[in-house]
């Protein structure tokens, strides 16, 4: 019964099949939120697949409809052994993104798990089925070695999280005191890169905007009309160009956050952005001149142009269009402000002549940003865990550079936030052709055993709702 033989159990999970007979059926199921025909799926993935899977481990499980309407289920798990000790929650979602099947490589499909090399590809394998299988096994492999865990497990399972997760706000306002924990721990998003273990505390927020140009309905002849009709797309280009500069550097001030901390910076010091074959190459001389990489993606605000359409692009014809319209994204860390964001865009474009652009919220909902200090005891603690298990200094982010609903655990619920990824930035997530890596999988299995089989031994801090940000 010792630490070795916990990570010795989770390795085989893997060797011998069983992670990928559970991804196998797992990605089968098309539990796609954005599909309401696919709507059945999202019960069946938490009926058929989790649920059963943690009754087997001791779990006591209950199922429960989503507060907001169109919001897909939630599952709530827990195994308490003692209300003395520690207790942990983690987090998965059972949704995928699209299935996209036309868009996928020959000989591969979005619902059937195909392997090649050391490459498993399917919907969800990477966005989140394999991140929370692995958590779920490596559980089991602690349970199995130490015939107990030692601490105390709670598991809440969202099924809307490639919506926005719409009501899991509400849902861990709500039940509150049934979620109450000590420390948060889950996986999503990727590594830093394939080869190092990452730990990141949060996330950047993400919100959404539009911009319109409408100067009038319909397009006019550019023969008759050009030189004195004011092009739309023109003028948009322009007020983009005012917001973000043609190397990236966020032009509009009033978006940028305060200043990266100290902690924040020191930690961003020892996780060098160094992409790997098949990832795209940096462009240096893109974004917030004179910092990092790591500052650039993990500690600063973006403006991101998404889509722009004027005109009818797939048949161009010889007219001056009526309207323009980008779609917009601005990625933000914790120290923002995001009510005021469109606001102040609203006046930085007002104050440089481009007031009859119109801006609107894409969508009525946001991701908000959140960070757990670097320094916090926890985050020392599974750092240390994750070097014993691997050798390997983990990638310490104060939070990742994409969007997870981390404020509901890390705000409402007021635990710190620890996320072990396992992926990684080439997984071709949201994409045709996602998969994941095989020696990812592996180590994943054998760090989260580490993890779990230290929570049962260690003298850990106790916050019950408390935790320190910067």
């Amino acid at each position: 019964m010792t630490r070795e033989a916990a990570i010795s159990k989770a390795t085989a999970y893997h060797d011998d099949g069983r992670l990928i007979d559970d991804l196998r059926r797992r990605v089968a199921i098309r539990s796609e939120s954005q599909v309401p025909s696919s709507r059945a799926h999202l019960y069946e993935y938490l009926e058929r697949e989790i649920a059963p899977a943690l009754l087997q481990m001791g779990f006591h499980t209950e199922r429960f409809e989503n507060p907001v309407e169109g919001g897909g289920p939630f599952l709530v798990a827990e195994r308490i052994e003692d209300p003395a000790l520690p207790t942990m929650l983690t987090y998965g979602h059972g949704d995928v993104i699209r299935g996209l099947e036309e868009q996928w490589r020959s000989g591969l499909g979005p619902w059937t798990l195909i392997e090649e090399g050391e490459r498993y590809y399917g919907r969800g394998v990477a966005d989140n089925k394999a991140q929370h299988s692995i958590n779920m096994a490596a559980l089991g492999s602690v349970l199995d070695t130490r015939g107990r865990l030692g601490f105390n497990v709670k598991v809440l399972m969202e099924t809307s999280e490639e919506l926005g997760s719409p009501g899991l706000r509400a849902f861990c306002e709500r039940e509150r005191e049934r979620l109450r924990a000590d420390v948060f721990i889950a996986s999503d998003g990727p590594r830093l890169n394939a080869r190092r273990p990452t730990l990141f505390l949060g996330s950047r927020g993400a919100l959404n905007v539009t911009l319109r140009a409408h100067f009038r309905d319909g397009g006019n002849h550019s023969g008759n009309w050009g030189g004195l009709l004011a092009n739309p797309g023109t003028v948009l280009a322009h007020a983009i160009a005012c917001i973000v500069s043609r190397s990236g550097e966020v032009l509009a001030r009033e978006l940028v956050p305060p200043p990266i901390p100290d902690s924040v910076r020191a930690a961003l010091a020892d996780c060098p952005v160094e992409p790997i074959e098949g990832e795209p190459s940096i462009d240096d001389w893109w974004g917030e001149p004179g910092f990092t990489r790591a500052e650039k993606v993990f500690g600063w605000n973006t403006f991101e142009v998404l889509a722009f359409r004027t005109g009818n692009p797939d048949n161009p014809v010889n007219a001056i269009p009526g309207e323009a319209v980008a779609y917009c994204q601005i990625r933000f860390v914790a120290g923002t402000d995001a009510s005021a964001l469109v606001p102040a865009l609203r006046r930085h474009l007002d104050g440089n002549g481009f007031g009859t652009i119109e801006v609107e919220l894409s969508r009525q909902s946001l991701m908000a940003a959140t960070r757990l200090d670097p320094n916090n005891p926890w985050v020392r603690w599974a750092a240390e865990s994750i070097e014993r298990t691997t050798g390997v200094k983990p990638a310490i982010l104060p939070n990742l550079g994409g969007s997870l609903p981390n404020e509901c655990f890390a705000e409402v619920l007021g635990l710190p936030t620890l996320w072990v990824p396992h992926s990684y930035a080439g997984c071709s997530q949201h994409a045709p052709d996602e998969h994941v890596l095989a020696p990812i999988l592996r180590e994943g299995m054998q760090m989260m055993a580490g993890l779990f089989w230290d929570m049962g031994e260690a003298d850990l801090p106790r916050s019950r709702g408390g935790a320190g940000a910067c």
